[in-house]
């Protein structure tokens, strides 16, 4: 067998690092997203460093990435001061490194600068593709166009049942004289599982939707990348077609995000959101107190109005009523004396026709008297002719459900218990 030409292991990996140096003698500026991040107990930061793509978003190239601790100090607190938030998993930078290869560790980068007006612009260009998708799709002004009811009390909360932003919100809410039926919907509100976490208590919410009067979505205060998700498509999708009225207090005082654009009504912070809702019911209950005077002031005018007609009704009555009164009195006393004359006429020819009468009434009774006798006759004939037993006899029965007699054989149904009597005796039976 012939001698083969061969590197070893060590050789190839000394060939690689030699073209690589060769290749990137310089640092240079990188974009690509931040998938893990971690900084350890030495102060050093190590990164994995991905770039995605297509429909998916799948990771089609990825390296190690370490900041060491001599630049990571400041390094961390220039993006912090820049951006108003740390630098974190999840966000797309900008990052100048050198490019190194180890024989035993294999290729990895160094950072060592980062440009945060990349960061800051990926975020803003999120936004507009965000705001523009939402207008194209026609979605944008859905629920800003739905009716806020004007008493507000059953309310859905999403937020983290320990943040600050919470706490604050149900104190306002305490604090006043109104009763409130709050119920949370516990969701994270920042980092890489906000975005999912938030829709899935949004999606809770829209299945109870009948018993909620709005949902509300707050927060503390946080930097621009903390509140990213607020910017993001499916999240502001979620919101904008969300079938209750949302009120948004994400705790920011700088820019508005696409959440807030979209949602019913977007306020600066969750305490500026309760007491907007306290305000709401003061100002129903200002305008009850209002229409009970209103209602006070019209029913004792009302009143007064009636008592007065009442007293002019009262005097006229009571002047109509005497006039009345005597003109009566005299009308009575002449009909008196016409009846006193009409009924002595009448009793005179009344006693004279009733002595007729009583001749005529006593041969006429006595005629009736013998008819009917003959009548009573025919009728106890008919009778006895037709007593049940006889009828019976003749071969007839009787069919009786539920102890009455069945006259129509429409209301018997299959099944039905019937009882037959018969001229001798009774039998059950079944409908068939």
């Amino acid at each position: 067998m012939s001698e083969i030409n061969h590197l070893t292991l060590q050789q190839l990996q000394t060939k690689i690092k030699g073209s690589l140096d060769e290749a990137f003698p310089l640092p240079v500026w990188v974009t690509a997203e931040i998938s893990e991040m971690k900084v350890n107990y030495s102060g050093h930061c190590y990164m994995e460093l991905v770039e995605k793509g297509g429909d998916n978003q799948v990771p089609r190239a990825k390296c190690s990435a370490v900041v060491w601790r001599s630049t990571w100090g400041a390094l961390s607190s220039y993006f912090s001061a820049a951006t108003g938030g740390p630098l974190s998993a999840g966000m797309k930078v900008l990052l100048k490194v050198s490019v190194n290869y180890h024989e035993l560790y294999g290729l990895s980068l160094t950072v060592s600068d980062i440009d945060p007006l990349y960061t800051l612009g990926d975020m803003e260009r999120q936004r507009q593709e965000t705001i523009l998708r939402l207008q194209e799709e026609g979605v944008f002004d859905m629920n800003r166009s739905l009716d806020i009811p004007p008493v507000i009390q059953r309310i859905a909360v999403i937020s983290s049942r320990n943040a600050a932003g919470y706490q604050d919100f149900m104190k306002e809410l305490g604090r006043s004289p109104y009763a409130f039926e709050v119920t949370l919907f516990d969701a994270f509100m920042q980092g890489n599982e906000a975005e999912t976490s938030i829709i899935a208590a949004l999606e809770q919410v829209a299945e109870e939707a009948d018993r909620f009067d709005v949902a509300v979505v707050i927060r503390g205060g946080g930097s621009q990348s903390d509140l990213s998700c607020f910017n993001s498509y499916r999240l502001c999708s979620h919101l904008a077609q969300f079938p209750l009225p949302v009120f948004t207090g994400i705790g920011h005082d700088k820019d508005q995000s696409v959440a807030d654009m979209v949602a019913a009504l977007a306020l600066k912070t969750p305490t500026a959101v309760a007491a907007h809702l306290v305000d709401g019911l003061a100002q129903f209950d200002t305008w009850l107190d209002s229409l009970h005077n209103e209602v006070t002031e019209q029913a004792v005018a009302i009143l007064d109005q009636a008592r007065r007609t009442l007293q002019e009704y009262g005097f006229t009555l009571s002047r109509t009523a005497t006039e009345l009164t005597r003109s009566l009195e005299l009308r009575l006393e002449r009909l008196s004396g016409e009846m006193i004359r009409r009924s002595e006429a009448l009793l005179t020819a009344g006693r004279t026709r009733m002595e007729s009468f009583h001749t005529l009434l006593t041969e006429r009774t006595r005629t009736q008297i013998t008819v009917h006798h003959r009548k009573i006759a025919m009728l106890e004939s008919l009778v006895e002719s037709r007593r049940p037993e006889k009828i019976l006899a003749l071969g007839f029965s009787v069919v009786r459900s539920q102890g009455r007699a069945v006259k129509n054989a429409d209301t018997l149904q299959k099944g039905d218990p019937v009882r037959i009597t018969f001229s001798q005796g009774e039998k059950d039976a079944i409908i068939r």
